[in-house]
């Protein structure tokens, strides 16, 4: 998440110093710009994965005179969006070992993230391109790996947004701003446990219209109790973490479990939805759209926040520090080029979707079901701990 902080410390690095942002594009000496090229790259991938899915047929007809294509069944569909993800996977990874552990701007590993935009665009479409080459074992064997390499991206994900969360009500409780933001805070707290009551009403209306509806009133239901939960342990005098967090949380689980009930196959009794009509219509549309654009800028704000995986105690950055981690960066990329093939494919390698849906399927809901219990242990566990090991280590000096 692009919390700000990381920005503030280098916010040298984002101003123009030698030219036009075009003419820091082409030289390659903009970091900061160098990030929206790369995501225009994977929207590029992410698209092209939807093509081949809904369109390869009609679209990309040459496709099955090729070996590894079996008459088209190993290049469109599913394995179509396993190959295309591969590519993207592979030109990502190979960006992540490339510029992994660069300390300082103006060396050659800078310039090879920064620059080289024409060998960088030649090298992405010719590893898309092999990856319909390859054997479709080996596509097979990419499609397992890439379910643990979508999970370890949500992990990130998960790790990015509660950090930013914690930042958050820190920069608001700090002795400089505390007074000022009071108000502030109070206001934003009641407006997101407005909304996240407002959202568990509405779920039940739309997704457990009737008692039999069991599944999504006990989604819906453990929700609620997730968010009481998190509040209780926030307001407790020992941890004394205040109400903002707890309400932050409370609105990013509703919006998973939304999510997760969302993914539930069309045709479903519990569901009143758009979903349930076999034609496609404009809010289908618009719903996938905004999903797929909603991966992109989720890929993109978590890939600059390498801040919050690090263990050891932060320094003053040195003036010519890279503004954010390259290794990182590229590795989230990689990782969500994993992370979009689930999407497209609904977490299942041998699942026919339907056109213009993404994210639908049992496989689906029960991941992000999965994710909305581990972000809620996740943030307890950040807020318990310093409380836990405070009196582990205070037990220990007695004895």
């Amino acid at each position: 998440m692009e919390s700000g902080l990381p920005i503030s410390r280098n916010q040298g690095h984002g101003v123009p110093k030698d030219g036009s942002w075009f003419a820091q594009f082409r030289n390659g000496s903009n970091p900061w710009m160098a990030r929206y090229v790369y995501a225009v790259i994977f929207l590029a991938s992410n698209l092209l994965a939807w093509a081949v899915r809904d369109y390869g047929r009609n679209a990309f007809p040459e496709m099955e005179k090729l070996k590894n294509c079996q008459g088209g069944r190993g290049c469109l569909g599913a394995e179509g969006v396993l190959r295309v993800s591969l590519g993207c996977f592979a030109f990502f990874f190979v960006m992540f070992l490339s510029t992994a552990s660069t300390p300082r701007m103006y060396n050659c590993r800078d310039s090879w993230h920064s620059g080289w935009w024409s060998a960088k665009i030649a090298l992405w479409i010719a590893l898309t391109t092999i990856a319909f080459l390859v054997p479709t074992f080996i596509v097979q064997l990419y499609g397992e790996i890439a379910h643990f390499g979508a999970g370890v991206f949500l992990l990130v994900q998960l790790v990015s947004v509660i950090s930013f969360i914690t930042w958050l009500n820190d920069y608001c409780q700090s002795d400089k701003i505390s007074e000022k933001c009071r108000v502030h805070v109070m206001s934003l707290a009641t407006a997101a446990y407005v909304i996240c009551i407002v959202g568990i009403i509405m779920m039940y209306i739309w997704y457990a219209p009737e008692p039999s509806c069991l599944r999504n009133i006990f989604f819906i239901t453990w929700t609620l109790v997730l968010i009481q939960l998190m509040t209780s342990v926030s307001l407790h005098p020992k941890v004394n973490a205040g109400i903002l967090t707890p309400g932050l949380m409370g609105l990013y689980v509703v919006f998973i479990c939304w999510c997760a009930i969302r993914s539930e196959p069309a045709g479903e009794n519990c569901i009143r939805k758009a979903e349930e009509s076999n034609r496609t219509d404009w809010l289908t549309i618009i719903s996938f759209v905004i999903a797929l654009l909603a991966m992109v800028i989720a890929t993109f704000s978590t890939g600059i926040d390498s801040q919050c995986f690090q263990f050891r105690k932060k320094e003053d950055p040195a003036e010519d520090a890279v503004p954010y981690g390259y290794g990182f960066f590229h590795f989230v990329f990689a990782t969500g080029a994993m992370y979009f093939a689930m999407l497209l494919i609904g977490w299942n390698t041998h699942h026919t979707i339907k056109k213009w849906t993404i994210d639908v399927g049992w496989t689906s809901t029960w991941v992000r079901i999965v994710n909305e219990w581990l972000a809620v242990c996740v943030y307890l566990w950040m807020l318990l701990a310093p409380v836990v090991l405070l009196k582990f280590r205070q037990t220990s000096e007695a004895a």
